[in-house]
């Protein structure tokens, strides 16, 4: 692998892997918890004739509820965006920056962890709420996934990762590093290994500019014989036969029947089939990630920032990106938006430490 990367290139490919994320967690979230049926068919209801889409959606059946306490479905939708929306896929990511700017650096502790949940988080689901309770009832970090969890190797560890891979770029060993310190505060086993496995991931691909063999690097950060390792392993070995979106889901389910549409290791795969289908096309791989369903706005954003971080803007169209201007919507304690330019340069702050970026 090669080990360095110039500033600029950097600068390229973090921008896209940023607002690949965004782009993907916007267009999935107005259907998040939808099947694959339902989406085709709603698509076909609205007269929309390229499907997975070329766009954002333009119609959402409800418009007026609120993700997160603060952002309505509607500004998820083409013709409403005017921001990155609030969303858990993208806060996460802020948070991840966060945590190190206020914590340790980039050898941060789970106690700093903590205090940056306890600070800044106000809604979670599901092991995120879990473990934040459990920290607000002063149970001990090291503890707080252990208590009343039974969520502690779904996705949400992996989706709080990829700040990390933008702070260690080249250097997946460290990425890894910080993501198993975040994913102990609320994971366990797999639960941690999807956030180690991707990190490394999107590290990985600052250099390696391809997203297979990113993919491929991941498996070295993870232990070899774990679950999430031998699901990574086949859907690699299907990557070049895996025909379109519903092979893709057709494959999964039949590996992993009755597997919680929200566990970390079918999206994992799903999301390997979505970069795989998307080729070099960011936007072509989110919008196939959404379209297999399952916890779509979490396999997209993912897909999107690994397809940033391998591939830079140039395979990201500016309609994804433009109507989000220079701002990100937020729902953390705080700030309610922030720069996308001011944080682009706080995760380079950090970058610039590892020494793999030159020029």
């Amino acid at each position: 692998m090669n080990s360095k990367i110039t500033l600029e290139e950097y600068r390229n490919k973090l921008k896209a892997a940023f607002l690949g994320r965004a782009a993907g967690c916007t267009l999935g979230a107005p259907v998040e918890g939808w099947t694959l049926q339902q989406m085709e068919e709603y698509a076909k209801q609205k007269g929309i004739i390229e499907y997975p889409l070329n766009d954002y959606w333009t119609d959402t059946p409800t418009p007026e509820e609120k993700r997160y306490g603060c952002e309505m479905f509607k500004n998820y939708l083409k013709q409403n965006i005017t921001r990155i929306p609030c969303d858990d896929d993208i806060g996460y990511t802020l948070l991840s920056l966060f945590i190190a700017e206020e914590g340790g650096g980039l050898n941060f502790t789970l106690e700093d962890v903590a205090n940056s949940w306890k600070k800044y988080i106000t809604y979670a689901y599901t092991a995120e709420r879990v473990a934040l309770d459990n920290l607000l009832k002063g149970i001990e970090p090291s503890k707080a996934a252990e208590i009343d969890n039974p969520y502690d190797e779904w996705i949400g560890a992996d989706i709080r990762c990829d700040g990390y891979g933008y702070m260690a770029p080249c250097d997946p060993e460290k990425a890894a590093k910080m993501a198993k310190t975040d994913a102990m505060i609320s994971h366990r086993n797999n639960g941690i290994y999807g956030s180690m496995y991707f990190s490394a991931v999107i590290s990985a691909g600052f250099c390696l500019s391809d997203a297979k063999k990113a993919l491929t690097k991941g498996l070295e950060y993870i232990p070899d014989d774990c679950e999430l390792a031998n699901g990574v392993r086949w859907a690699l070995d299907n990557y070049d036969s895996v025909r379109d979106y519903r092979h893709a889901v057709e494959i999964v389910d039949a590996r992993y029947p009755g597997m919680n549409n929200v566990h970390t290791i079918n999206n994992a795969c799903l999301t390997i089939f979505a970069l795989a289908l998307g080729k070099r096309d960011i936007g072509k791989t989110i919008a196939n990630a959404v379209a297999m369903a399952h916890d779509c706005d979490c396999t997209a954003a993912t897909a999107g920032s690994v397809a940033g971080a391998c591939y830079g803007m140039d395979c990201l169209d500016v309609h994804w990106y433009k109507p989000f201007g220079d701002t990100v919507g937020s729902y953390f304690n705080g700030k309610p938006e922030y720069s996308i330019t001011d944080l682009l340069g706080r995760f380079e702050k950090f970058a610039l430490q590892g020494g793999k970026i030159q020029g």
